[in-house]
C-alpha cells in the first residue's frame, strides 16, 4: 500500500517531517486496519480482492441500497482517513464485510459505515455483506460494540452511543452495559462527559482536553468557570493531577495564578470573550495573552491535519 500523502504539501510538511522521511517504511494503515482492511505481506500471497460471501448470511449487495444506521455513534469520520481507506481497499480488496439488516426496500447499516463510503468514493456498485436479523435495539447495540472493539470512537461519540441506547430503547445504564459488554461503572462514567458544555466537548472530541481532566473539571457547577479553567489547563499543558490542583484552589478561593487578571474585571471579561470568539472560529483552544497594548495569540494544534484545517480557516496556504 503506498504511504498516505500529508494534506500540507512538501513547504510545511516537508519541514515538520523531514528528520524521520527519509527513513520512513511504507505504512500499515492504522485507519485500514480497524475498518476491515489489510495490506499483503511482505513477499507474501496477496488478500482476496473481495471478502468471502459464500457463507449462509453473506451477500454481495448494491452499495446504493444501503442506508446509514440512525443510531450510528460516530460523528465525524475525518476525510484524510476515508481515502487512505479507500486507496487500501482499492489496492488490498476487502477483507471484511460490513454488517447490515434487511429492510422493506433495501438495507440499514449496522456496522461497517468507513468501508461502505469508501466503495462509493471508489463508485464500486456492490459490497459483500454479512445480513443479519436485529431488532432496532440490537442494530444500535451491535453497532456500537463493533465502534468500541475497533477502537473507531472518540470518548465523547461513545458517551452519545450509550445515551442513544439508553434513551431511544428505554434501557437503564445497567442494561445498556450489558448489550454492550462493560461495567455499569463504566458506562455511568463516560455518561459524565456528556454534562460538559459544548466547548469543553469539542476540546475532548479534538483531543485538546484529555478525558481525566475534563472529568476532573465536571467538580466546577458553573460552566463558565469550567470553561475559563479548561483554557487555562489547555495552554499550560496541565496533567490530570495539575487539574485537580487547580479545581482544589477554584473551590477553595483562590485563582490559582499569581498575577493573573481576572476574568471578573471588565478587561479580562472582554480577554475571554475574544479568546471564546477565536476558539469558535477556528474550531481550535486559542488563549491571549494580553499586557498593555502588546500580547500573544497562542493557537495549539493536535496534529498536521488540525494545524492543515486551521490554516485553511485563516485562508493560508501551506
Amino acid at each position: 500500500m503506498a504511504a498516505s500523502k500529508s494534506r500540507l504539501g512538501r513547504g510545511l510538511g516537508g519541514l515538520i517531517a523531514a528528520a524521520s522521511s527519509a527513513s520512513k517504511k511504507p505504512p500499515t494503515s492504522a485507519a485500514a486496519k480497524k475498518a476491515g482492511t489489510l495490506p499483503s505481506g511482505a513477499g507474501g500471497k496477496p488478500p482476496s480482492k473481495t471478502a468471502p460471501t459464500s457463507a449462509p448470511g453473506f451477500e454481495e449487495i448494491a452499495v446504493n441500497k444501503v442506508e446509514p444506521s440512525p443510531y450510528q455513534a460516530r460523528r465525524e469520520i475525518e476525510a484524510v482517513q476515508l481515502e487512505e481507506l479507500a486507496e487500501s481497499i482499492k489496492s488490498e480488496g476487502l477483507l471484511q464485510p460490513i454488517v447490515v439488516r434487511r429492510l422493506a426496500k433495501g438495507f440499514e447499516l449496522i456496522a461497517g459505515e468507513r468501508r461502505w463510503r469508501a466503495f462509493q468514493t471508489l463508485k464500486i456498485k456492490t459490497i459483500p455483506a454479512r445480513v443479519v436479523d436485529a431488532s432496532n435495539a440490537s442494530a444500535a447495540a451491535l453497532g456500537l460494540i463493533e465502534n468500541l472493539q475497533r477502537e473507531g470512537l472518540n470518548a465523547i461519540e461513545e458517551a452519545y452511543g450509550f445515551a442513544s441506547l439508553i434513551r431511544d430503547f428505554d434501557l437503564t445504564q445497567e442494561q445498556a452495559a450489558d448489550r454492550v459488554g462493560k461495567s455499569r461503572a463504566s458506562v455511568a462514567n463516560t455518561l459524565r462527559l456528556l454534562s460538559l458544555d459544548g466547548e469543553l466537548q469539542a476540546y475532548v472530541t479534538k483531543g485538546i482536553l484529555s478525558v481525566g481532566s475534563a472529568k476532573v473539571l465536571l467538580g466546577i457547577e458553573s460552566p463558565e468557570e469550567r470553561a475559563i479553567l479548561a483554557r487555562r489547563v489547555i495552554e499550560e499543558g496541565l496533567s490530570v493531577r495539575g487539574t485537580e490542583k487547580l479545581v482544589q484552589t477554584k473551590k477553595a478561593g483562590g485563582s490559582g495564578k499569581k498575577g493573573s487578571k481576572s476574568r471578573h474585571t471588565p478587561a479580562g471579561a472582554a480577554i475571554a470573550g475574544i479568546e471564546k470568539k477565536l476558539t469558535t472560529h477556528l474550531g481550535a483552544r486559542v488563549s491571549l495573552k494580553h499586557s498593555g497594548e502588546k500580547g500573544q495569540i497562542v493557537i495549539p494544534y493536535v496534529s498536521n491535519d488540525d494545524l492543515q484545517r486551521i490554516l485553511e480557516v485563516l485562508g493560508i496556504e501551506a
